[in-house]
């Protein structure tokens, strides 16, 4: 008689990744095809590659981008947060020595990232889009959100290093001077 062998746990939590969908949150009318299957990792590493974050926030941000239609249910969002834990492609800060956890990417993470960037930039155009997003005009395109988010993070870190000159001040509004006025010829 064959036995079932139950699945491994992570912390408490099914080692599976199917349960890493959007899916029993509220508000949750077609919540669980935004993502699909793995697809909320994605977007978890690239918000928090965007900004080290606690979960509750990526929860919210999750939610402010999809216009309130959809918020993803905490019993997904943390145990998909603990896989790219044990994944190695987030670190955890516990500030003041509290309990909650500030997530922060890894090299790993960026790489990982970097090596899945279509998937990660469909994820982000979808979640762009809406829950009842579909077709070109649903949402940006995903090389220009990447973009988007490529730049942003550019800039927040050479900001949080040393303090520009005004040589490098010049520059820095130069680079985007330029960029702007390229963008207003296409």
């Amino acid at each position: 008689m064959h036995t079932h062998h139950h699945p491994r746990f992570l912390h408490g939590h099914p080692r599976g990744d199917h349960g890493d969908g959007l899916g029993g949150g509220r508000g949750s009318r077609g919540g669980g095809r935004i993502f699909g299957h793995g697809g909320l990792r994605f977007v978890l590493l690239q918000l928090i590659a965007h900004k080290p974050s606690h979960g509750y926030e990526l929860i919210k941000l999750i939610e402010e981008r999809l216009g309130g239609r959809y918020s993803p249910s905490p019993g997904i969002v943390y145990p998909t947060l603990t896989l790219l834990e044990e994944l190695g492609h987030v670190g955890v800060d516990t500030a003041e020595g509290g309990s909650r956890k500030r997530y922060t990417v890894t090299d790993a993470g960026r790489e990982f990232l970097a090596s899945n960037r279509q998937a990660t930039d469909d994820m982000m155009a979808r979640m762009e889009g809406g829950v009842d997003g579909a077709g070109p005009r649903a949402g940006r395109p995903p090389q220009v959100v990447r973009a988007i988010e490529n730049l942003k993070l550019a800039m927040r870190l050479r900001l949080a290093r040393e303090p520009l000159t005004e040589q490098q001040a010049h520059e820095f509004a130069a680079v985007l001077d330029s960029a702007a006025q390229q963008l207003e010829k296409i």
